[in-house]
């Protein structure tokens, strides 16, 4: 289970191949929910739940699926995982679940779990598939939640709402940016994520 080839199914999308900086997908959801850190890690936990439990759906499945409707199979198997989410969202976090709005749903639509499920899932065993949706959930997760604790702590002086810069800073002079907060921020400072880790990783760059 835990051979060197599966970790790799935990560890590469982490770094080398991960969905947001390496694929560049999922940037749409890495814009709108990262402005506080809470409803980032929320959205997080939200898509690790849906991949890996849909990577495994479908893998158990695959041997089974119709190939001319595998896409409509795959599309109803996640939808019916976000609805899941989304009750237990309103349920439990009713707040996060307003600030998040109507991405909760796009995770049907989210270009990393139908690419996983049709370009893994249908292709390898339960077990392996539960380690890939593991992993890149777990990628697109550690992006949202760098990109959300920078926006907060600059934009609003807050981590998880909790007052992290003193207040004798702002009498200083210091003041809030509020650029941090914008949509075009986000992108910006996911532009700076995959701007360190190239420079890390001498092989991520294009020849």
């Amino acid at each position: 289970m835990f051979s060197k080839k599966n970790l790799k199914l935990l560890t590469d999308p982490i770094n080398k191949n991960n969905p947001i900086t390496v694929q560049v997908l999922g940037i749409c959801s890495a814009l709108a929910v990262t402005v506080k850190l809470e409803p980032a890690v929320v959205m997080s936990l939200s898509v690790v739940f849906v991949m890996a439990v849909s990577n495994v759906v479908i893998s158990l499945l695959r041997n089974t699926i119709p190939k001319r409707i595998r896409i409509i199979v795959q599309l109803v198997v996640v939808a019916a995982l976000v609805i899941i989410v989304d009750q237990f969202l309103k349920a439990f976090v009713f707040d996060v679940s307003k600030q998040l709005s109507v991405f909760v749903g796009l995770i049907i639509t989210n270009c990393i779990i139908m690419g996983r499920l049709e370009a893994f899932a249908l292709a390898n065993t339960p077990g392996r598939a539960f380690l890939d949706g593991i992993g890149n959930g777990v990628g697109y997760g550690a992006i949202l939640v760098i990109v959300a604790f920078f926006r907060e702590l600059f934009g609003s002086g807050t981590i998880w709402e909790i007052q992290v810069i003193p207040e004798k800073l702002y009498q200083l002079g210091y003041a809030n940016n509020g650029l941090m907060i914008l949509p075009p921020m986000a992108l910006i400072v996911v532009g700076i994520i995959i701007w360190v880790q190239r420079s890390r990783n001498r092989e991520l760059i294009e020849e």
